[in-house]
């Protein structure tokens, strides 16, 4: 069990690491503790064992079905069940139904989003959770973390995870990142950019550039609010170095 005054912990049941780094991530900056398993029946004897606030269930898991873990713990617990799924229309029928949810989030999904509805939960529940910790100087060394980074480029998969959460990415969104991720801190004109991403397109025009620039902070901003890309007015655009 916690100590009395330990901020409250979440189970997260989900089988691909990339999300469930990004909701652990998500739920520290909200003051919250958390615990990862990958398999329903993990889940299940992890309740069993330990006393958590909040359980965060992916429907689509490995062995038993989200739905039957839940269907399983309301036999023995009460305790709050936040459904991830895929299946925004199944997940209504199966709630309207008295699964015993709480709540539901469908993917792609923000973790920020997570974790203020996590916080909404827990305070209709009246599990008290403190502020979000701000950063404080400590007056004893302590070991550093690991530092995932921000951007993590699959090149042989073409695919690239921001924070944790693997992007939906068209081709040449994925090119045009991972060339601005490589030129970290670099500006790059526009027609360098046509250059190194639409360089097989048989047609293309500069504006091209603004248009998929667009759309990626979209796809950006839905994992966090803040912008990686920067806009300079007449040269072109970058990365922040920072986040390379």
């Amino acid at each position: 069990m916690s100590p009395p005054d330990a901020p409250p912990r979440i189970l997260i049941v989900d089988d691909e690491p990339a999300i469930s780094d990004a909701l652990v991530y998500a739920l520290q900056r909200e003051g919250l503790a958390s615990d990862c398993v990958g398999l329903g029946r993990d889940a299940l004897a992890t309740l069993r064992a330990n006393g958590h606030a909040l359980v965060i269930l992916d429907v689509g898991l490995p062995d038993l079905s989200g739905f039957d873990v839940c269907r399983e713990l309301r036999r023995a617990s009460d305790v709050p069940v936040l459904f991830l799924t895929a299946r925004a229309d199944e997940i209504d029928r199966i709630v309207g139904l008295e699964l015993g949810a709480d709540d539901y989030v469908a993917k792609p999904f923000s973790p920020r989003e997570v974790a203020a509805r996590v916080r909404a939960i827990l305070r209709r529940a009246r599990v008290v959770v403190a502020a979000a910790p701000t950063a404080t100087p400590t007056p004893t060394p302590t070991p550093t973390p690991a530092v995932r980074p921000v951007f993590a480029v699959d090149a042989d998969g073409a695919r690239i995870a921001y924070r944790g959460v693997w992007l939906e990415l068209t081709r040449y969104e994925y090119r045009l990142l991972a060339t601005l991720i490589d030129a970290a801190g670099r500006i790059l004109s526009r027609p360098q950019l046509m250059d190194r991403v639409w360089r097989d397109a048989e047609e293309s025009m500069e504006r091209t550039v603004d248009a998929h620039v667009k759309t990626l902070r979209a796809k950006l901003r839905a994992v966090d609010d803040s912008d990686p890309i920067e806009t300079h007015r007449g040269l072109g655009y970058s990365l922040r170095r920072d986040l390379a």
